[in-house]
């Protein structure tokens, strides 16, 4: 006989599946999740350590005028100014989160449902620009609106997508507009 027919006249099947192995391997690929998302976890506690020289954030003051604008978004993060992927994680600014703009006279409020609010006083603003990205989002080009201040000794760039992304140029005017108005009257005095 052929072994070509010797192949086919065996009546037994091998084993299909050897459970034991099975087992061991799917336990092995949760155990390997598990650790990379618990290392991950700490790498996140260990930045904020790292960063915990920044002073807490501000809160919005009890009386801040008139809103100028206003708008409801996405709060994409906040990295060091001028480094897009170096993301700040104390303090919460972290956080990826639905968020309302209210710029005002005196400056401009995140409040932040489900994560902390902040408040930047007009004298901390720097820029105002549209950008394609921010740590842990990228857009298309000027698909962000990405505002730069000052905390502490550390300048930081806050990313922004408002639900309306034809807001975003107005924004950018009325905050470098804004800026250029306190430089001028800080000039002044």
């Amino acid at each position: 006989m052929t072994p070509v027919l010797l192949l086919a006249a065996e009546k037994e099947s091998a084993q299909v599946t050897d459970w034991a192995a099975r087992i061991g391997w799917v336990v092995g690929l949760a155990l390997f999740v598990a650790l990379v998302y618990w290392l991950m976890r700490e790498g996140w506690k260990w930045r904020g350590t790292l960063q915990g020289d920044l002073p807490e954030l501000p809160a919005t003051p009890d009386e801040t005028g008139p809103a100028l604008l206003t708008t409801s978004g996405r709060y994409h993060g906040s990295t060091t100014a001028g480094q897009w992927l170096d993301r700040i994680v104390a303090h919460g600014l972290g956080t990826r989160s639905r968020a309302e703009l209210t710029l005002t006279d005196a400056g401009l409020d995140v409040v932040r449902p489900g994560a902390s609010d902040f408040f930047v006083p007009v004298a901390q603003l720097r820029e105002a620009r549209l950008d394609k990205g921010i740590a842990g989002k990228v857009l298309t080009e000027g698909g962000l609106l990405v505002v730069t201040w000052e905390h502490g000794d550390r300048l930081i760039d806050s990313g922004f997508r408002s639900d309306r992304a034809a807001e975003h140029n107005e924004w950018v005017e009325a905050i470098n507009s804004m800026i250029e108005t306190n430089s001028r009257e800080g000039a002044e005095r």
